[in-house]
C-alpha cells in the first residue's frame, strides 16, 4: 500500500509539471485547440473559428485577432496561478474524456472569462474612457459603476457573438439593457 502511494506521489510530482509545460507549449497554436474543439458535427467551435478568422471582424474575438496575432489561449488561458490552474484542470478533465472516447463538446462557456482575463490587456476601467467620442459619460466613467455591481466584462461585451459593431466595442443591445435594468428599471425591455 505504501509503495503504491509512493509511486503515485512520484508520478504526480513529475507528471503535473511536465503536463503543465507541454500543454503550455501546445496551446499556443489555435489549431491545437481546434483539434479537439473543431469537427464538422460540432457546430459551436466551427462557427466561432469562422467568426474569429473573419475579415472584416464579425465579433469582438475577430477584432482582437485582426489587431494582432491573438490566439485562443490569450483570452482563455486564465490569469495568475488560480486562473491558469482552473484552465489546466478543465483541460485535463476534457483531455481525459477525449482520450476515453466520451468527450462531449460544450454548447457554451462552462467557465466564463473573468474580468481580470480582459483587464490583463485592457487596463483599468477608468483608462478605457472615450466619452468625448460619445458626447455623454460612458458606463465606466461613472464611479458608481466601478464598484462591485456583479457585471462582468463579458456580460456586455459579447466576445464570440457576431452582429455587434466594431465602433461600439461589439456591445449588443439586449444583454446591455438587461444588465442596466438591474438598477435602472427604465431600461427593462419587458415594460
Amino acid at each position: 500500500m505504501r509503495r503504491g502511494l509512493g509511486i503515485a506521489v512520484a508520478l504526480a510530482l513529475v507528471g503535473i509539471p511536465l503536463g503543465w509545460g507541454v500543454s503550455d507549449r501546445l496551446e499556443r497554436d489555435n489549431d491545437f485547440c481546434n483539434a479537439c474543439h473543431l469537427a464538422p458535427d460540432l457546430p459551436l467551435h466551427v462557427e466561432l473559428r469562422g467568426d474569429f478568422d473573419a475579415r472584416p471582424a464579425a465579433s469582438l474575438a475577430a477584432a482582437h485577432g485582426r489587431e494582432r496575432d491573438f490566439r485562443c489561449i490569450d483570452c482563455h488561458g486564465g490569469t495568475r496561478l488560480v486562473g491558469r490552474a482552473r484552465v489546466k484542470l478543465l483541460a485535463a478533465k476534457d483531455a481525459f474524456w477525449y482520450v476515453a472516447g466520451h468527450f462531449e463538446e460544450p454548447d457554451g462557456m462552462r467557465w466564463p472569462l473573468w474580468d481580470e482575463d480582459c483587464l490583463k490587456c485592457h487596463g483599468s476601467f477608468e483608462e478605457r474612457s472615450d466619452a468625448a467620442e460619445w458626447g455623454t459619460p460612458r458606463f465606466h466613467e461613472l464611479s458608481v459603476h466601478n464598484v462591485e455591481l456583479g457585471v462582468a466584462c463579458v456580460s456586455c461585451h459579447l466576445v464570440h457573438d457576431p452582429g455587434g459593431r466594431d465602433d461600439t466595442h461589439f456591445i449588443h443591445a439586449e444583454p446591455v439593457r438587461a444588465e442596466c435594468a438591474r438598477c435602472h428599471p427604465e431600461f427593462d425591455a419587458t415594460l
